[in-house]
């Protein structure tokens, strides 16, 4: 078995038999034990980059050394980013550490980047990993206290970027820092151990003046998610529901790398690359959208950006004021850039004949003033409502400019595999009876109604042919801006 997978496995065994219903270690009522700072003080490294090649050395500060601020070429004046990476069994930064750090830096050329390597602390089993990263939070605390001190640095210009464990690290800077540091954003934090804890345990809204989470891998295995689950930021962010995440299905992750650990990594560090894509593609941000949870966002209910309901995602988000744990989601791509297009639509299907055999499943192509979908499969959860108004998300890979028109087909249950086999079935056990074939059910839509997330547009369409609008499995119908109007422009123009 592969060393990675095996200590990944002893991990997950490890912490599933070790965390109570509250996620603390059993028999600890104060939660995990913490490391003395003093022990940690010098086996952290103050890595401030000049080059974006991580493989050149950069400039190391150091907590009391004034001459080291020269030498690095510290600009107090200037934004202070601080990246801290997570739990590591390698001891050597992964290929995300040099995007993010790349991308940082080549966003804000004059910004003081500097790179938290606390490797000979995190490279150890996960629990002990975890034991530490209250120190190393300290440690951080202090060095801004003494740039504070030394260099009048404005805590409101500081920004700490933490990966899995690098996030909750940053967390404990916040707290211990004197003073409030400007930002915090979390990069799908760490949940084992971590989950169900205490604010002051974690990372929290408290941390920063604003505080904003990604979370892309909060599913379960043996118990635990790798990230967690629960909103702990001002906003929480869940790309694609923080469940599977595009590009990362078991299939395609083993076709490509043949191992299992790419699979957990694919959505683990998807938050990185997401925040890294925020950076590098200004011109093409994604946006998501408030909703209480992932099944009404599914649905397409959740797409208004009225009194804040909206927020750019990664490096671009807003803080927003008065608010904490606002749960967010948005579809995504499978690869950079990742932002795509969100369209709400709801219609009436009529069932006016009452078939009982109409189940239908949805098709829509789009039009475009640019460019054209394919034939889209509407998700839904739930079964159609017939006499009913669905609504549904319907997310477009691509911007195809202004919708123009929709073509629209269903499949019924009679068309499906389930169905076929139910026939074969029913004509066995009445193998003597002529079994008569159910009538081809016919359902009536008149009009689609299409909110654009993007851009907030709202529009109707119409049937193409007012005297066709009824549409039975295998047809389709075309649909055309309705000639009354409906179209409400925007009330205010989205976050940038």
């Amino acid at each position: 078995m592969n060393l990675k997978i095996f200590l990944l496995w002893t991990f997950l065994q490890y912490v599933s038999s070790a965390l109570g219903e509250n996620g603390v270690l059993k028999g600890e009522d104060e939660g995990f034990e913490s490391t003395d700072t003093e022990a940690v003080h010098g086996r952290i490294k103050y890595n401030m980059r000049k080059s974006l090649d991580l493989d050149q050395e950069g400039c190391y500060l150091q907590t009391g050394k004034k001459a080291c601020l020269e030498e690095c070429g510290f600009n107090s004046t200037s934004k202070t980013i601080f990246i801290i990476h997570g739990w590591t069994m390698s001891g050597i930064f992964e290929t995300w550490m040099h995007k993010l750090v790349s991308a940082v830096m080549q966003r804000e050329n004059e910004a003081n980047v500097v790179v938290v390597d606390w490797m000979p602390l995190a490279q150890q089993l996960y629990p002990d990993a975890v034991n530490h990263t209250l120190a190393v939070g300290v440690d951080i605390a202090k060095m801004f206290d003494w740039l504070q001190e030394e260099h009048k640095l404005p805590l409101e210009n500081v920004h700490l970027i933490g990966y899995s464990l690098g996030a909750h690290v940053a967390g404990f800077a916040g707290t211990y820092v004197k003073g409030t540091l400007g930002r915090i954003t979390g990069l799908d934090p760490a949940g084992p151990m971590f989950e169900g804890v205490e604010e002051q345990k974690r990372l929290s809204p408290d941390d920063a003046d604003f505080v904003d989470v990604l979370h892309t891998y909060t599913r379960e295995a043996l118990g635990v998610s790798i990230g967690i689950q629960q909103p702990i930021g001002d906003i929480d962010i869940y790309p694609n529901g923080g469940d599977v995440q595009p590009g990362c299905a078991l299939g395609e992750m083993l076709a490509a790398a043949g191992n299992f650990m790419e699979v957990m990594k694919c959505e683990h560090e998807r938050a990185v690359h997401l925040f890294v894509d925020s950076l590098m593609n200004k011109e093409h941000m994604s946006y998501a959208y408030q909703c209480t949870g992932p099944d009404r966002f599914k649905k397409g209910i959740c797409l208004s950006c009225r009194k804040n309901r909206c927020n750019n995602i990664g490096y671009n988000a807003r803080k927003m004021r008065k608010r904490r744990n606002s749960k967010m989601y948005l579809k995504t791509r499978a690869k950079t850039p990742f932002g795509g297009y969100h369209y709400q639509m709801k219609m009436h299907v009529f069932n006016r004949k009452q078939f009982d055999n109409a189940d239908p499943t949805f098709y829509v192509k789009l039009y475009g003033g640019h460019n054209d979908t394919g034939n889209i499969f509407v998700v839904h959860a739930d079964p159609i409502g017939l006499n009913f108004t669905n609504t549904f998300l319907v997310f477009t890979e691509e911007d195809i400019g202004d919708l123009l028109k929709i073509r629209l087909s269903w499949e019924g249950d009679s068309e499906s595999l389930s169905s076929v086999f139910k026939y074969i079935k029913n004509s066995f056990w009445n193998w003597n009876a002529k079994a008569a074939k159910p009538a081809k059910p016919v359902l009536e839509i008149r009009r689609i109604r299409v909110k654009a997330g993007e851009s907030q547009k709202k529009f109707a369409f119409c049937a193409q042919d007012p005297s066709k609008t009824e549409i039975s499995p295998g047809e389709s119908i075309t649909f055309v801006k309705c000639r009354d109007g409906w179209e409400v422009k925007p009330r205010k123009r989205l976050p940038m």
